[in-house]
């Protein structure tokens, strides 16, 4: 018996650590996991919108009086991390996996029913810099449909992965303060499921994988037409505004 009860904690034990397998980041210490299985609770701050449990997950949904998408975040600060979770749409026109800098943003995962990006933000709002789309892939996700992402920071470097369309895409400003990662949600309605935040560290064998996805810029598809998925409103503001 016990040589039974052995075996069987010792393939758990293999299990978890090939979920955990190393992209560009070797996930470390757990920071928060929540399985998002009610509506949000401490640490979790709703800036916007309507967050509810539903179907033991938890939903996100944009308030037309907003004028905004709906927005939740964690107040964490962090340098080198990953995080993954599940999510489905349920009639929403886009979500995001977002991380602001300091001050403004830095980088996101952006998904919509048809397509994928993964890039570096705008971090002045107004100024001249603008965001840089590291990959923008055609994608099929049908509502009622779970789906994983991860997300990799360390260093100058992120990882995006959604299912399995994957890039990644290198900053300097990736190398400052991280902050208050969360989601986002244009559109009714997107749910969530078992968000996991870890500390990371470099994998060792990241030029390996590195050389098997897209380089920066490579595999950018088209942006959606206004009406279909993309920011409505003139100018690099508008769209901004969008996007947070």
């Amino acid at each position: 018996m016990k040589t039974t009860a052995l075996l069987l904690l010792s393939l758990a034990a293999l299990t978890a650590r090939a979920d955990d397998k190393p992209l560009l980041a070797v996930p470390g210490k757990v920071i928060l996991e929540a399985k998002l299985d009610g509506a949000p609770g401490a640490p979790w701050k709703a800036a916007k919108g309507k967050w509810e449990a539903a179907e033991g997950a938890m939903r996100g949904s944009e308030l037309v009086e907003d004028k905004h998408g709906a927005v939740l975040r964690i107040p964490n600060k962090m340098q080198d991390f990953t995080i993954e979770y599940e999510f489905k749409f349920d009639g929403a026109r886009s979500t995001s996996l977002s991380i602001n800098a300091v001050k403004d943003h830095m980088a996101r995962i952006m998904i919509t029913p048809k397509s994928v990006t993964i890039q570096r933000d705008d971090n002045d709002h107004e100024g001249p810099d603008k965001a840089v789309v590291f990959a923008r892939f055609p994608a099929d996700l049908q509502p009622g449909t779970w789906h994983k992402v991860r997300l990799d920071m360390v260093g100058d470097k992120m990882y995006g992965q959604v299912d399995d369309l994957a890039a990644w895409g290198a900053s300097e400003l990736f190398t400052t303060p991280k902050a208050s990662p969360g989601f986002t949600v244009g559109g009714q309605s997107v749910c969530f499921r078992n968000f996991v935040l870890r500390e990371a560290t470099l994998n060792p064998g990241w030029e390996s994988i590195q050389a098997t996805l897209p380089k920066p810029g490579e595999k950018v598809a088209p942006a959606a037409a206004p009406g279909k998925g993309a920011a409505k409103g003139k100018g690099k503001a508008a769209a901004k505004k969008k996007a947070e």
